[in-house]
C-alpha cells in the first residue's frame, strides 16, 4: 500500500501539478475524495439540468408549413453555394428536392433567394398544396422538370 501511494505521489510530481502533490497516503485519499465529491456534484447538476430542460420544438418547413421529422431535414442554401450563398433554411427533403427539380441555380440566386419568393412561384404552388395533404414523414423522388431537361441538351 505504501509503495502504491509513493508511485501515485511521484506521478503527480512528474505532472508538475503543485496543487495536488500529497506527502502521505492520508493526504492522497483526502485529495481523491475531494475530486470524487466535485465529480458527483457535477453529475447531479447535469442530471438536474437534463430533467428541467425544455424539449426543443420540431422545426416547421417554411415552404409547406408542416413539421419536419429529423430523418426528413435538409438544409437549403437560399442563394446556392456556387453563387456565394451562406444562409440556409431547414426544409423537408421532398420540398428541397422539388425546388431543385424546378429551378436552376442561377434562377435561385437571381430571383428566388427568399422563402417568400419561392412560395409565390406558380410552378411550386400545386406541389405545396399537394404535399400539405401528406404525412410529415412522406417522401417521394422528385423528377426534374421538362424545362430543365430541355436546357441540358
Amino acid at each position: 500500500m505504501k509503495g502504491e501511494a509513493q508511485t501515485i505521489r511521484s506521478t503527480l510530481r512528474v505532472n508538475n501539478n503543485p496543487r495536488i502533490c500529497p506527502n502521505s497516503l492520508h493526504d492522497l485519499i483526502h485529495e481523491v475524495s475531494i475530486m470524487v465529491g466535485r465529480i458527483k456534484t457535477k453529475l447531479r447538476e447535469t442530471r438536474l439540468d437534463a430533467n428541467t430542460a425544455q424539449p426543443t420544438p420540431t422545426p416547421v418547413c417554411p415552404l409547406c408549413g408542416r413539421e419536419i421529422p429529423p430523418a426528413q431535414r435538409d438544409a437549403h442554401h437560399l442563394t446556392p453555394k456556387s453563387h456565394g450563398g451562406k444562409a440556409t433554411e431547414i426544409l423537408h427533403r421532398i420540398c428541397h428536392r422539388q425546388i431543385h427539380a424546378l429551378f436552376t441555380e442561377a434562377e435561385l440566386a437571381r430571383n428566388l433567394n427568399t422563402m417568400e419568393a419561392l412560395r409565390t412561384k406558380p410552378e411550386l404552388k400545386p406541389f405545396i398544396r399537394w404535399v400539405q395533404t401528406k404525412p410529415i414523414d412522406f417522401f417521394q423522388k422528385a423528377r426534374k422538370s421538362q424545362r430543365l431537361k430541355s436546357m441540358e441538351i
